[in-house]
């Protein structure tokens, strides 16, 4: 085929035949090629409850942990303080949390889940679960044991040199 003619066939069809065999070899590639794929499909999922990753990951850090501190959502999250505001302020107007001053310390806010905030996110979490069993199809479940026991070992890992 000559140049001309492969250029053409590339613009018409909008893709370009490339290979990411060796990228493929990476677990980080494949890893964050994954990760594309359940982000997306969960995005979804979510969506259905006017939640993103984030507001959703915060809201059950919350549930899991009542009057947990603003500072400790962000830690565990490894969220940048000002995107935890921002998720914060929109689960606040949704009347889904409540943040409280520490009467010992202004300075703290402390965060709470409110009935409504715990029934949406007892539904969200359902959801997920689902979209989880449904992305996963039949992986047996000593594998996700054993996928599970990997990601913790590499994160254990990496964060000894964050």
């Amino acid at each position: 085929m000559s140049f001309a003619s492969q250029t053409t066939n590339e613009q018409t069809s909008g893709v370009l035949d490339v290979s990411d065999k060796t990228l493929r070899g990476f677990v980080g590639y494949q890893t964050k090629r994954t990760f594309n794929v359940i982000q997306a499909d969960l995005n979804e999922t979510l969506s259905a409850f006017d939640l993103r990753m984030v507001s959703f990951s915060v809201l059950v850090m919350i549930i899991d942990n009542n009057g947990i501190r603003q500072s400790q959502i962000a830690d565990a999250l490894s969220i940048e303080a000002p995107n935890l505001v921002v998720a914060l302020d929109g689960l606040e107007r949704r009347d889904l949390i409540i943040r409280e001053r520490l009467a010992t310390d202004r300075r703290v806010w402390l965060i709470q889940a409110t009935l409504a905030g715990r029934r949406l996110c007892e539904k969200a979490v359902r959801a997920v679960q689902k979209h989880e069993r449904q992305i996963l199809g039949d992986t047996d479940a000593q594998s996700l044991v054993t996928l599970m026991e990997v990601l913790k070992k590499i994160e254990i890992a990496g964060g000894s040199k964050l």
